[in-house]
Parts: C-alpha cells; structure tokens; sequence
C-alpha cells in the first residue's frame, strides 16, 4: 500500500469511529480513483505499435465526456473484444492477440478510462458498457468476448444485459460488484457499517433512481442468456481476486466450461499456452459441445508475462 493510500485508510478509520457516514464520505473519492497506469511491457510493444488505434468519447464517471483509446488488429470477419481489468491495459493481451490475429479473427481491444493511454483519473463498470455499445455499433454482433478480472465482470454483465456475443471466457474475474466492495474493506480496514453507508453512497451517486444496481452487477444473480457458451478459467493460488469468485461465476451458469490452475497467479495466466489453447479450442468448438471442468494443467511461466502486482479495489 503506497504511505498516501496507508494516511487516506487511517483517516477513513478515525473518522469512522464516530460516524460511519462520515467515513464512508471520504472513503468514495479513494475508491473510485486510479493508480498511474503500468507501462507497456517490452514484450507486447511490437504487438501494440501494429495496432490500428481510434478514440471513443464516452460519458465518465463525472459524466463530462472522457477520451478511450481503442486498438484493432486483423481484418477478418469475426470479431474478438478483449477487456483488460483494474490497473491493466490492452497490452496484456499482446499473446492472445497475436494467436488470435493468426487464426484470422479481428481483435478488438482498448484501454480503459484512466488505464493505459485513456484520459480520465476515475472509472467504473458503466465505463465499460459504454465502450462495448460503441464498439457494437461499429462491428456488429461479436464473436466472443474475452475479459480478464474486473474486465471479466464487465463482460459478463453486458452479455446478460444484452451485447451481442456468441462466446464469452472469463480470466481470473470478480463474480459481482460487492466483492469490489469486500475487497476495499479489508484493504482499509473500517468496519462494516462503513461498508453499508458506501454501498448506499455508492448507488446513489452512480445510478440514482435504481432501488438496487448491485442486483445486475453481478453474474450470480443475473448469469448468461441461455445457448451463450461461456469458459472461466482461474488459478487457485490468485492472490488478488479469490478463486472463489469464479467457483460461484459456475455456480450461475452450470453448463460452463472450467478450467482451473495453479500457480499461474493473476496475471500470469493471461500469457500461458494451456489457457491460450483453451481460448482458442473454446472460440472454435460447436454450439452446445458438452462443457465441464477441464483438466487442471501444472503451472507454467512464460517469458516476457509480467508477474502479479498489487491492485486497488475499484469502483464499479
């Protein structure tokens, strides 16, 4: 935890103490806000500077207009949109893409408000639903999409609420929004109180007018249409979002695919061949192959794939 972060926790925890209003008051800027975006790994350079780069306007969080920078790769048919998570960017995606671009898909990626090189300091899921009806608009219907993390959830909650997509893959994802929620408690500290009072803040400042948002933030109450085939894959040992969270992603949409790992950790496992294989075998198979839990692979590390690094709870 950076010593700004550690003072801003110690004055959401004293002031908390005597009103959990308060506290939760101080503690909405800090958890809407983004760290300085990570830089492009030398590995994913060559892949990044072929890409075809374009700007989405899209609301914001201040709901202001924030720049979004886009990148395409390929030209055939199908298209692919590709969806990095909280203090990622497009870049990590730099192995899938090559892979896919190979197998004559159009990849689709961006990098999120205040991620990569987007404009903007805060962002949250809306950010990403916004992004993916522009890019609808511009591709048409999707051949999958493919979500890592706090992306994953992205993904899965625009599918559920109507982007068109034939097949989804989740890496590594959060299951709904109040695990964001979860994940800043324990980071900071405070008491659950304080929780209740930022989940209510929270709500009423992003979605005002919707008696509960968190309902259709979340895969679990609100899982995949039926007919959409869906891979989860996840390690076991991710220390950032808990393998749990994709164990209930299953529990939601049992005909799903899994395929869990070990010690590929959180990000990792983005660039490791058992999980580009499976990506690819996912994206080809027939509709309505039979699913099911795929045999756990040993952990593999691949040259050039960054390892874990701490991530901030986010704002959805």
């Amino acid at each position: 935890m950076n010593p700004a972060f550690a003072a801003a926790g110690a004055s959401i925890r004293a002031v908390s103490a005597l009103s959990p209003r308060a506290g939760a008051a101080i503690a909405m800027p800090l958890f809407a806000s983004v760290a300085k975006p990570r830089p492009v790994h030398d590995d994913d350079a060559a892949t990044m500077s072929q890409a075809r780069r374009r700007t989405v306007r899209i609301p914001g969080v201040d709901r202001r207009g924030v720049e979004v920078v886009t990148y395409e790769w390929g030209r055939g048919p199908r298209t692919v949109v590709l969806s990095h998570g909280w203090l990622g960017r497009a870049s990590q995606f730099s192995r899938l893409v090559r892979e896919l671009v190979a197998e004559q898909y159009r990849v689709v990626a961006f990098d999120g408000p205040a991620h990569g090189e987007s404009g903007g300091r805060q962002m949250y899921l809306v950010d990403w639903l916004d992004v993916y009806a522009d890019l609808q608009q511009r591709h048409g219907a999707f051949e999958a999409m493919i979500g890592h993390s706090f992306g994953g959830l992205a993904t899965l909650v625009a599918v559920a609420g109507g982007t068109d997509a034939a097949r989804v893959v989740t890496i590594s994802s959060l299951a709904d929004a109040d695990e964001l929620l979860r994940q800043f408690q324990r980071m900071v500290g405070y008491s659950d109180a304080v929780t209740v009072r930022l989940r209510e803040r929270f709500a009423a400042r992003y979605f005002p007018g919707d008696p509960d948002p968190f309902a259709w933030l979340s895969a679990v109450r609100r899982p995949l249409p039926a007919g959409v085939p869906l891979l989860i894959t996840h390690d076991e040992r991710d220390r950032f979002v808990p393998f749990g969270e994709s164990v209930r992603i299953r529990s939601a949409n049992p005909d799903a695919t899994f395929l869990p790992t070990t010690g590929l950790g959180h990000n990792r496992i983005l660039g490791a061949d058992v999980v580009l294989d499976a990506v690819l075998e996912h994206l080809e198979s027939p509709v309505g192959a039979p699913a099911g839990v795929l045999e756990r692979p040993a952990a593999t590390v691949e040259p050039g794939i960054p390892v874990d690094q701490p991530a901030t709870p986010v704002p959805v």
